[in-house]
């Protein structure tokens, strides 16, 4: 793998920052920095908006299908400069990672043509309906009911930890379609549009934020069987595949980099990062997000080749959440109990820290399938 970047690449990250610099100045901070907040939302429908003006949203596509077909390093440079200062393009980020993605690999020419132009403008945000109370880490045991009624779907069941689903215009549905007790051979994939009738959504209350979660209740919703993605019951290697997009989508390691810095500029400042166990602590979380960006970077390089899907998103994943969760928990340390504050830096390092261990399938679920198909251990 080749570890310098190319002068392409240095430009554009050039430019990135420079659009950053311009684009952020006087709006990102506050409310409108909170993802998922109604200010933030408003924001990132603006922001990503003038991402795509200038062929910055979906520079990895297809040109077919929006983008400019730009490197998968490219694509990266821009996720890195994007989620180091806290990701300003909101749950769009989904669509451009792995949603759009997905719909290119296993959707019909219509759902192409309706979906990935809006996903492409930076016009749609999109929630995943995947957790549900009995199948969080376990989507093989999900419940929710899909049953064909002529060219319809009619799914009854309710799923949770949908984040975004308040201001989502779709919800990339997971469903059994198949007999019970089916497991991963029995599910279908529905895109399925958010104001059709039988479509509720709750909010729940949570510690990482006000606006991260919510439940969705699906009480005899009415799906067009047009609005299936890839081959009833076959969802499962849909999934597979947009789950390996999802993992590395967002480089969180960036954010985590971002926030060391400026811990150390704070203890630098006081007289503390010359104090044994702050170096101690500081190079620890140093070293876990140089591995977890090396683990990402080997990621972007299997795709630049084209390389088939591998392990190594998962070992990615999970170097990640270790080095957001060594930042978050040296931040709470060095700040002590103002660190506990509402907006402090420490407060909404814990917090992500916390949704980093349980978003794209948890922390938990990535050391499984790291066991099984790099360790090759059995199942207990």
């Amino acid at each position: 793998m080749e570890f310098g970047w190319s002068e392409e690449d240095l430009t554009f990250r050039k430019e990135v920052r420079a659009f950053l610099d311009v684009e952020l100045s006087d709006s990102w901070a506050g409310p409108t920095a909170v993802l998922g907040s109604p200010e933030n939302v408003a924001f990132s429908r603006r922001f990503a908006a003038a991402l795509a003006q200038r062929g910055w949203l979906t520079p990895h596509w297809p040109v077919e299908h929006g983008g400019s077909g730009a490197s998968s390093w490219q694509h990266a440079v821009l996720g890195e400069e994007l989620w180091s200062i806290g990701e300003p393009r909101g749950p769009q980020y989904m669509n451009v990672n792995w949603i759009g993605p997905s719909i290119m690999r296993y959707g019909t020419e219509e759902q192409k043509r309706y979906h990935l132009p809006r996903i492409a403008q930076g016009d749609v945000i999109w929630c995943q309906g995947f957790s549900e109370p009995e199948a969080g880490s376990d989507l093989a045991a999900l419940r929710t009911r899909a049953v064909r009624d002529a060219d319809e779907y009619v799914v009854n069941g309710q799923k949770v930890w949908t984040s975004y689903a308040s201001v989502a215009d779709f919800c990339y549905l997971l469903v059994r379609t198949g007999e019970e007790g089916s497991r991963g051979r029995g599910i279908t994939v529905l895109l399925v549009a958010t104001d059709l009738p039988g479509f509720e959504v709750r909010d729940v209350g949570s510690v990482v934020g006000d606006h991260a979660f919510h439940e969705v209740f699906l009480t005899d919703l009415r799906v067009p069987v047009s609005c299936r993605l890839g081959p009833e019951n076959e969802g499962w290697e849909v999934v597979r595949s947009a789950l390996s997009y999802e993992r590395v989508g967002a480089p969180r390691w960036a954010r985590a980099q971002y926030v060391l810095e400026q811990l150390a500029a704070w203890a630098r400042e006081r007289g503390e990062l010359e104090t044994p166990w702050v170096q101690e602590r500081f190079g620890e979380a140093r070293a876990a997000t140089e591995a977890a960006r090396m683990l990402f970077y080997l990621v972007i390089d299997e795709r630049q080749r084209d390389q088939p899907q591998s392990p190594n998103a998962n070992l990615a994943r999970i170097a990640m959440v270790e080095a957001e969760r060594l930042v978050g928990r040296l931040a709470g340390d060095l700040l002590g109990p103002a660190g506990l504050e509402t907006g402090t830096i420490a407060d909404s390092s814990l917090r992500k820290s916390m949704a980093a261990g349980v978003a794209a399938g948890t922390y938990e679920i990535q050391l499984n399938i790291v066991a099984r198909q790099v360790l090759g251990l059995p199942k207990s």
